[in-house]
């Protein structure tokens, strides 16, 4: 899945009387979202210049078509990652407009580690939850 974190961070710790999504937290989220998108980019650049260095002609039919194979999955995954970053600037723009970390559905905190475990995430547990049982209305 392409909406993981590889780097490890340090959980923030929020004071028992801390206001929620004060300038610490906000800090603290830009922060993971900034090496996020970062990781994703250096990915991305890696991909293209090995992509570059290693298109050879095989004469075997079968090892070109797994050579063509294994690009066309490595883009694939190159997309995601492209519209994660995507997703990634429209989270650092809610910080900078101080829209960060309130569910869209509801209005209602999203919450500190929900937010921890996917930086991107727009609304709370229940309205995603919401959403999520909508759309396996609609599949069948």
């Amino acid at each position: 899945m392409a909406e993981t974190l590889n780097k490890t961070f340090t959980p923030y710790q929020a004071k028992p009387d801390e206001e929620y999504m004060n300038k610490n937290q906000l800090k603290h989220f830009r922060t993971i979202l900034n090496d996020w998108k970062s990781e994703l980019s250096h990915d991305i650049d890696r991909t293209v210049h090995t992509m570059q260095d290693e298109v050879t002609m095989f004469a075997d039919p079968n090892d070109r078509a797994s050579q063509e194979s294994d690009m066309a999955l490595e883009l694939r995954n190159r997309d995601r990652e492209r519209k994660l970053i995507k997703k990634i600037d429209d989270t650092l723009r809610s910080i900078d407009e101080n829209e960060y970390g309130y569910c869209e559905g509801c209005g209602v905190e999203i919450g500190l580690k929900r937010l921890e475990a996917r930086p991107t995430a727009t609304l709370c547990i229940d309205c995603k939850t919401l959403d999520e049982m909508r759309e396996r209305q609609v599949a069948k």
